[in-house]
């Protein structure tokens, strides 16, 4: 391809982009930008405790970027010589000098600008030169050929088709072994159409020359992908229509992931798939099972749990430091942008099919993380930006480090599939007297459902009786074997008994979630039950909130069949938000509220005592594989009244009598992640 220098876009039209919204669980709103949030933009955060435990194993530096840059990390490339190039959401690439140094005072230079949501960055391999991007609308290759340290070729190497929806991201690209490119293409937003124009919700190799090939399709907001050492190509999709959890899939050519929008060009000449939009129902069944009759269906190589392993998984980083960065070489690094911190998974290969466990890591980053690097230290680099409407960190957008101390962590390694169970492999030694109990572990499973709406709650769980524990001699590793395993489910395995031989302290972290999708070949330890199925406890009931007269879905019987003294219609706006922040009310009035929903995600309604709000999300936050049965409304007396959790586009209307006490009281969404941004007050007024 010839050469072009061309001019790019103005300053004012690539801060005119910064409002779309990299990432995949809703639209961005345009909000002033500044890394000194006050106290009121704060989100609950995860214990002090555990954020200090942690610490003390992988120190978190802040990289204090100069308050005239506001860098939304959306791309990072180590470059040698410690440096780094950086591509900043609102469409600039930096230079950044001194990332490096124990107390960083990073040095920034503007290599180029004015390109429209750039969301990755690769160097380009010889005999070409400069770096690659992905921009919104095409993948770019820019070179400084003057030696003035500014790009000034800004040569486009392929147009992606788009058709102005703001959710038409592309990610990466990622340098193929064969010197190709590779992206992953979201979907559009809403509405009966979610791919307008081809190859939207596709895995897309792209040749130097700008050939473009269709792969895979499925994809939904596939913010990570990486090829890993294995030479296998892994992508991280988040939660929403037609994916019940976030999760990671291993991509081959001819693969359909869940999504089918699509599938509207998949009779294109060129696509590897032979599925189409007909083809796909709302099932209402696990993916795994479908995939049994339906050829061409991927289920996930690992399921992340909402809201556990985070609510928008994003992008990915191998180890390949060889112990610089601690003992999980080899392992996969997910980020997540909503809750601000950094996931681990353990993969193996079982049959010929990919599996796997995922563990908390590294929580309290100061923002939501897209991005993640490993620099020519072992060290990670984690880039952010809460994309204009939140995260879990306090600030808006910025860069951190992430260095191992060299001090060991109790933790678990790995997990393993066996026949009859698991293998659980840890960084030191276990105290063999908490080891060998039974009691010391626990194991369910669960799954997802796979349909049209956003997301699902955990499905169809069922325990998993331990019924041997065989720990090895050097005390790093337990055999447990359990009954009741089930292929194609999420395995909650709990390990919160154990106790280090050497230090005696609990776990750092103490539960894996392993996704079985293959049973290895091999002994047993423990003999075939008759009728094993039969002897499985009773599956886990779906779990609702026990406090069901907080949600009170008619009027009450002395309100003499009328809509009481006041309706009150709430909304929603894009950014985490109500469409009101304050309500006000007489004391003992009687309410009808209704609580409509436009946004693009999940959002309730939750009225706590006044200064509770915060506590109650918090708490909210903390329900784990309970929370979407319970409308992620925690059983509390801070709790007052709530709606359902209401999908898009969705209502619900409760009725309340307005307490008795005048004051502040708040209100807020529940959903975790939301609660810091989307609140408000209801005043209560005396009579």
């Amino acid at each position: 391809m010839k050469r072009i220098s061309l001019s790019p876009l103005s300053a004012r039209a690539a801060s005119a982009t910064f409002a779309s919204l990299a990432l995949a669980l809703g639209a961005g709103s345009v909000r002033a930008q500044t890394n000194n949030p006050s106290s009121a933009e704060r989100f609950a955060k995860p214990s002090d405790e555990l954020v200090t435990r942690e610490n003390k194993y992988w120190k978190k530096i802040q990289l204090n970027v100069p308050d005239e840059y506001v860098l939304e990390t959306s791309g990072i490339l180590p470059l040698p010589g410690k440096r780094l190039l950086a591509t900043s959401r609102r469409g600039e690439v930096y230079l950044i000098e001194g990332a490096y140094e124990a107390e960083p005072k990073p040095k920034l230079t503007l290599f180029a600008s004015g390109l429209h949501e750039p969301l990755g960055i690769v160097a380009a391999p010889a005999p070409r030169k400069g770096y690659y991007i992905a921009q919104r609308q095409e993948v770019t290759r820019l070179e400084d050929t003057d030696g003035d340290g500014r790009a000034d070729v800004f040569e486009t190497i392929a147009k992606i088709p788009i058709s102005g929806s703001y959710h038409e991201y592309a990610f990466g690209p990622v340098l193929a072994p064969n010197g190709n490119l590779r992206v992953t293409l979201n979907v559009a937003f809403g509405g009966a159409t979610q791919a307008p124009v081809p190859w939207r919700g596709w895995f897309m190799d792209i040749t130097p020359d700008g050939q473009m090939t269709p792969i895979a399709a499925g994809l939904r907001s596939p913010c990570g992908l990486i090829l890993t050492q294995s030479g296998d190509w892994f992508y991280s999709d988040n939660q929403g229509e037609w994916v019940g959890s976030g999760k990671i899939t291993h991509l081959e050519r001819g693969d359909f992931t869940g999504h089918p929008a699509g599938l509207a060009w998949s009779k294109l000449p060129g696509s590897p798939v032979s599925l189409r939009q007909d083809d796909i129902k709302s099932f209402d069944e696990p993916m795994f099972e479908v995939a049994k009759r339906l050829p061409g269906v991927k289920p996930p190589a690992v399921w992340l749990p909402h809201t556990i392993q985070g609510i928008s998984n994003a992008g990915m980083q191998e180890d390949l430091s060889g112990g610089k960065f601690g003992p999980f070489a080899g392992q996969l690094f997910v980020a997540d942008q909503g809750q601000s911190k950094i996931v681990r998974v353990s993969l193996e290969k079982v049959k010929g099919v990919w599996q796997g466990a995922s563990y908390s890591f590294r929580s309290g980053f100061d923002c939501g993380i897209i991005r993640l690097a490993q620099g020519e230290d072992g060290s990670f680099f984690a880039g952010e930006t809460e994309r204009g409407w939140g995260s879990l960190g306090p600030k808006k957008n910025g860069l951190e480090r992430l260095v191992w101390t060299g001090e060991m962590p109790f933790e678990i390694k790995e997990i393993k599939a066996q026949p009859d169970g698991f293998v659980l492999t840890f960084t030191e030694p276990v105290d063999r007297a908490t080891a060998e109990k039974p009691e010391s572990y626990g194991v369910s499973s669960f799954t997802y459902l796979w349909h049209k709406e956003y997301g699902s709650a955990p499905s169809n769980r069922a325990g998993c009786p331990v019924r041997k524990v065989v720990v090895a001699a050097d005390g790093l590793s337990v055999r447990l074997a359990t009954v009741c395993l089930r292929e194609g489910y999420i395995h909650e395995i709990k390990a919160a008994g154990l106790k280090s031989a050497k230090t005696g302290e609990a776990l750092l972290h103490n539960i894996g979630y392993y996704t079985l999708n293959r049973f290895p070949d091999g002994a047993r330890i423990i003999p075939v039950e008759p009728k094993e199925a039969e002897l499985c406890i009773a599956p886990i009931p779906a779990v609702a909130n026990a406090n069901t007269a907080k949600h009170p879905t008619r009027p009450g019987p002395d309100w003499g069949g009328d809509d009481g003294d006041k309706t009150i219609i709430l909304g929603t706006q894009p950014g985490l938000k109500y469409d009101q922040t304050l309500l006000t009310v007489k004391a003992g009035s009687r309410i009808r509220l209704v609580f409509r929903n436009s946004d693009d995600m999940l959002h309730n309604f939750v009225l706590a005592a006044p200064g509770k709000g915060e506590s109650v999300g918090a708490a909210a936050l903390a329900l784990g594989v309970d929370g979407a049965a319970k409308n992620y409304v925690p059983d509390s007396a801070d709790v007052l009244f709530h709606t359902a959790l209401v999908l898009p586009e969705g209502s619900d209307t409760i009725y309340f009598t307005a307490p008795a006490a005048p004051g502040d009281y708040d209100y807020l969404c529940s959903f975790p992640g939301h609660s810091a941004l989307m609140k408000g007050i209801l005043r209560v007024e005396p009579k």
